[in-house]
C-alpha cells in the first residue's frame, strides 16, 4: 500500500480550558480572604477596573456643581455671614477656662513628639522569650550563655528538647569551626535551663520532665510518687496498677493518691506560654428562617463592587485604529477583556455558591428543623445531580467555606457524610452514629466500661448494621480511649 498525503475534515466536540474558565475555577475554591486579596491586586494592576456602587459621569457632575455654585451665591454668602456672627457671640476665654480649672497663670502647652504607633504594639512573651529573659538575668559566663541559648532555641512549643546532647556538642562547630562543646559544658548549661521557670522544661521526654517537677515541688527521694515514675513508668502508662502494687510491694489503695498527684503535674510544661490566638470564622453563607421558610443570604461584606471605568470607555472610542494609537487601543482592549472576565467570574462564583447552599438546605431541612439526630447521609454526587453540575465543582465550592445556620456555624463539608444501613427506615448518617456512641460511653459504668464489641451489639439492637472495626474507628475519631484506658481502678 503506497503512502500518500490528503486533507480531510473532522467535526468533534471537546472541553477546552480557556483562560476565563481557569480563572473561574480558581476563584471558586478561594476563601473570602484570599478572594479579597486577589480583587485588591487586580484593582491595582488593571486601570480599567474601578470600585464603586454606581456609575457616575464626571463631566455632567462637574457641570451640575458649577450650576449649583452659580445659582446659589447669595445663600453661600449668607452662610458665611451667619457663621462669622455666631463666632463673634462666643466668649472664647470662658470657653477655654473650663478646661483649665485648678491651674494658675496662663496655660503652657508643650509640643511633645509621641512615639510611633508601631512601637506601642506588642505581643505576649512566648516560652522562648520567657527563658531567654531568665538566662540574661543569670550570672553565668559568656560561653555558658551561648550554649544555653542554643538549648533554648531547640525547644519545641511544649517545652521539650528536640536535640540530643551529642547534637548540642556538635553545634559548637558552627560557632567556631574546628571546635565543639564538651559534654560537661553542655550538661552544665542544660541543668541551668532546667532550673528555670516553668518546672520540667528542657527535658528529653515526659518521664524526665515529671521527675524535675517533683524536684521543684520538694518531693522526697524515697516517696511513692517518685518510685512509681522512676521504677514502674511503663506499667503506669498502661494503667496496670495491680502489677505496680505487686512490683513496689505496696497496697493497691496507696496508689490512688499517687495517681491524683501525678495528674496534677504538667504534661506539657510550655503550654501556659502558648501565644496562639483564636481564629474567628466569618461565614460565607447565612441561613435564616423567615415565615417558616429558610432564606439564603450570601456574605459579601468587605468585597468591593467592581465596575468598568467610563473614562477608559470614552478613551477607547476616541482612539483611532491607526498610527501610534494602535498600541494604546490594544492595551485598553486587553485590560477591558480581563476586567470583564473577572467580573463575570465573581458573579458566577456567587451564583454557584448559592445553588450549592440551596441544595444543602433543601436536602438537610430535617436537620435544620430538629437537630443533629436527623442529619441525613449525603455525598457530593447528591448535590451535583440536584443542581446539574460536576462533583469536582461542588467539592471546590464547599472547600474552606462555612455556613451559619439556626443550629450553629458549620463548615459546608459538615453536611456530607456517608450512610450506614439500617434494618428499618432510611440510612443513617455516620455523624449520628458517632453521637450515639458518645452517648453510650457517657452513660456507662466507669468501673465496667463498654468495649467496642458491646457498643456494636447496642447499635445493632437499634437496627444499625455496623462492624466492630467501624465502631473502633469512630471511637478514635471522637478522641475516646479504649475501654481498658477508661476503666476506673480506684
Amino acid at each position: 500500500m503506497a503512502l500518500e498525503q490528503k486533507l480531510s475534515l473532522k467535526l468533534a466536540q471537546k472541553l477546552v480550558m480557556t483562560p476565563s474558565l481557569q480563572q473561574a475555577i480558581k476563584l471558586l475554591q478561594m476563601t473570602r480572604m484570599e478572594l479579597q486579596t486577589v480583587v485588591a491586586q487586580e484593582l491595582v494592576e488593571n486601570p480599567v477596573l474601578e470600585e464603586g456602587d454606581e456609575t457616575f459621569d464626571t463631566e455632567s457632575t462637574n457641570e451640575e456643581e458649577e450650576e449649583t455654585a452659580e445659582a446659589k451665591p447669595e445663600e453661600k454668602a449668607t452662610d458665611e455671614l451667619d457663621h462669622q456672627e455666631s463666632m463673634d457671640d462666643i466668649d472664647l476665654d470662658a470657653y477655654f477656662n473650663d478646661y483649665l480649672e485648678g491651674s494658675t497663670g496662663p496655660a503652657v502647652f508643650e509640643a511633645r513628639e509621641a512615639p510611633p504607633l508601631e512601637n506601642t504594639l506588642t505581643r505576649e512573651p512566648d516560652l522562648y522569650d520567657h527563658l531567654l529573659w531568665q538566662l540574661h538575668m543569670s550570672d553565668v559566663s559568656a560561653r555558658q550563655r551561648e550554649i544555653a541559648e542554643l538549648i533554648i532555641g531547640n525547644l519545641e512549643s511544649d517545652g521539650f528538647l528536640v536535640a540530643s546532647n551529642e547534637e548540642l556538642q556538635l553545634m559548637g562547630w558552627q560557632e567556631a569551626p574546628g571546635e565543639t562543646y564538651t559534654a560537661e559544658e553542655v550538661e552544665e548549661a542544660l541543668h541551668l535551663v532546667q532550673s528555670f521557670d516553668p518546672p520540667g522544661v528542657a527535658c528529653q521526654d515526659l518521664k524526665e520532665s515529671l521527675l524535675h517537677q517533683l524536684d521543684d515541688r520538694g518531693e522526697p527521694e524515697d516517696s511513692l510518687v517518685r518510685r512509681v515514675i522512676d521504677e514502674a513508668w511503663d506499667l503506669f502508662l498502661k494503667r496496670q496498677f495491680q502489677q505496680i502494687a505487686r512490683k513496689l510491694e505496696v497496697p493497691l489503695a496507696d496508689l490512688e493518691p499517687v495517681v491524683e498527684s501525678i495528674r496534677g503535674l504538667q504534661l506539657r510544661p510550655g503550654r501556659k506560654f502558648n501565644t496562639d490566638r483564636a481564629h474567628y470564622v466569618e461565614p460565607d453563607v447565612h441561613i435564616t428562617k423567615i415565615s417558616g421558610k429558610y432564606v439564603i443570604l450570601l456574605n459579601d461584606d468587605g468585597m468591593p463592587r467592581l465596575r468598568i471605568s467610563n473614562a477608559y470607555r470614552r478613551m477607547l472610542r476616541s482612539l483611532v485604529n491607526d498610527g501610534k494609537q494602535v498600541e494604546a487601543r490594544q492595551f485598553i482592549k486587553e485590560k477591558l477583556r480581563s476586567a470583564v472576565w473577572l467580573i463575570k467570574s465573581l458573579d458566577q462564583r456567587q451564583r454557584t455558591i448559592y445553588k450549592v447552599a440551596d441544595s444543602i438546605v433543601r436536602q438537610q431541612q430535617p436537620f435544620l428543623d430538629r437537630g443533629n439526630e436527623y442529619l441525613r447521609p449525603m455525598v457530593l454526587r447528591d448535590v451535583a445531580d440536584d443542581i446539574g453540575m460536576h462533583e469536582s465543582t461542588v467539592s471546590r465550592v464547599v472547600s474552606n467555606k462555612y455556613m451559619h445556620t439556626p443550629r450553629g456555624l458549620f463548615p459546608m463539608k459538615f453536611f456530607f457524610h456517608s450512610g450506614i444501613d439500617r434494618e428499618y427506615g432510611s440510612d443513617i448518617s455516620s455523624l449520628t452514629v458517632k453521637r450515639k456512641i458518645q452517648h453510650f460511653i457517657q452513660e456507662e459504668d466507669p468501673k465496667r466500661p463498654l468495649s467496642d464489641s458491646e457498643l456494636t451489639r447496642m447499635l445493632q439492637r437499634e437496627g444499625i448494621n455496623i462492624a466492630r472495626r467501624t465502631v473502633a474507628k469512630y471511637r478514635d475519631e471522637l478522641g475516646v480511649p479504649s475501654s481498658t484506658n477508661r476503666k476506673q481502678i480506684f
